[in-house]
């Protein structure tokens, strides 16, 4: 039987570890030499994203660049990944049984079973410190930089009250605790997500001045990819590759349809189950409601575009996907991280705002007739964009990747 594209993509991803891809399984041609590719790729990762994410580059908006290195953040989202990418394959090299032949259900929980062990036991302690360790009260210093009265920009020192165990609010969890007693609270993203929420925003669900009765935890420091929640995070490498390991190990389509089909509504099903019993759906604190039902529903759009592409042998309909895939890290680090966007707002006429970024979308707002059509307009433009550019990279065969 021919690999299917899944299968050659899968190779040529394993071999970036040092692992070989046939139809017995992953081979680990020599561990030590693959545990130093995923270092050595884990610490490429972390300082890319360090460089990137870490404060250096100012964004959207503003035209320029540096850090202080007092103050610079530690954590982000390639960060994140490098964190599941070194717990995933340290694991897939070191706790996987390969010299068991899968030939059936039972040989294939016998490969993995310390895999998984190792897993729960990750998710585990995440639930445990969760729930169960104490968050005193603590405090922060802020700037409110929010509203536009010249005298709220002194430093102000806010108090928070928390005396408790088992919180998922905003200001009193375990996940923003650990990260201000390990990072500091200078170190730490300084815009969380919930300063866009009604408590704290009157422009909500977007930036903008406080309410008069907000709390006093509106402008404290959060770190949406955190220590604790990137130990979660870690998980949803675990469980992708367990698909993986479906690829390895099943060469029929309806099989690994299937089992990706079940595998993929059980993780929903756990997830909605675990929101009904009270854990919320939480990106920032990647709760394991929110754990499972991304993965859940990630497993089934994998599924679909298997489906499409390696069964139905329709390639047209996802070839902009593909052509990203290839260069993710460059259109990511280039579109993502608005290093592109501020580059081109670099040129402007009289005025910083008179540039071609921010002029499109304003003209898509004003054929939509609409600030949030117009500006999902002007997104979608974008990842058209992004596409083609990666497409054209795949032309001249570029590719970049650590």
């Amino acid at each position: 039987m021919v690999w299917s594209d899944t299968g050659r993509f899968c190779n040529a991803v394993f071999s970036l570890c040092g692992w070989r891809f046939d139809r017995s399984g992953i081979q680990v041609s020599s561990k030590p030499n693959a545990t130093k590719k995923v270092i050595s790729r884990t610490l490429k990762l972390f300082l890319l994203g360090l460089l990137l994410q870490g404060g250096y580059f100012h964004g959207h908006g503003k035209l320029t660049y540096g850090v202080d290195l007092s103050k610079i953040r530690w954590l982000g989202v390639l960060q994140r990944i490098s964190i599941g990418y070194f717990f995933a394959s340290i694991s897939e090299i070191w706790l996987v049984n390969h010299n068991i032949l899968v030939d059936s259900p039972a040989g294939f929980v016998r490969k993995y079973s310390i895999q998984w062990m190792f897993s729960i036991l990750l998710c585990s302690v995440y639930l445990c410190l969760l729930y169960g360790l104490y968050v005193p009260n603590w405090k922060f210093k802020h700037s409110n930089l929010l509203s536009s009265s010249d005298s709220s920009h002194l430093s102000i020192i806010q108090n928070v009250h928390c005396e408790v165990r088992g919180s998922l609010e905003p200001p009193c969890n375990v996940v923003g605790f650990i990260d201000r007693l390990i990072l500091g609270e200078d170190h730490m993203y300084q815009r969380p997500v919930y300063i866009r929420t009604k408590e704290c925003s009157v422009n909500s669900p977007d930036y903008g001045p406080l309410p008069p009765d907000s709390p006093g935890w509106c402008l404290a420091p959060f770190d949406p990819e955190g220590i604790l929640s990137s130990l979660m995070a870690a998980i949803t490498c675990f469980m992708g590759l367990q698909y993986g390991h479906i690829i390895v190990h099943l060469q029929g389509h309806k099989q690994r349809v299937l089992l990706w089909s079940v595998f993929s509504f059980s993780l929903l099903l756990i997830g909605y189950i675990l929101e009904i019993l009270g854990m919320p759906l939480s990106k920032a604190l990647y709760t394991l409601s929110y754990t499972c039902i991304t993965a859940g529903a990630s497993g089934l759009v994998l599924t679909a575009i298997y489906y499409i592409v390696d069964i139905e042998h329709l390639r047209k309909p996802t070839v902009l996907l593909q052509w990203m895939g290839m260069n993710a890290l460059v259109v990511y680090a280039l579109a993502a991280c608005d290093i592109f966007p501020a580059v081109i707002q670099g040129f402007y006429w009289h005025s910083p705002e008179n540039n071609l970024v921010d002029a499109s979308e304003a003209l898509m707002q004003i054929i939509f007739h609409s600030k949030r059509w117009g500006t999902l307009a002007f997104v979608i433009v974008e990842i058209l964009f992004w596409g083609l550019f990666a497409g054209f990279l795949h032309k001249k065969r570029i590719y970049i990747k650590l």
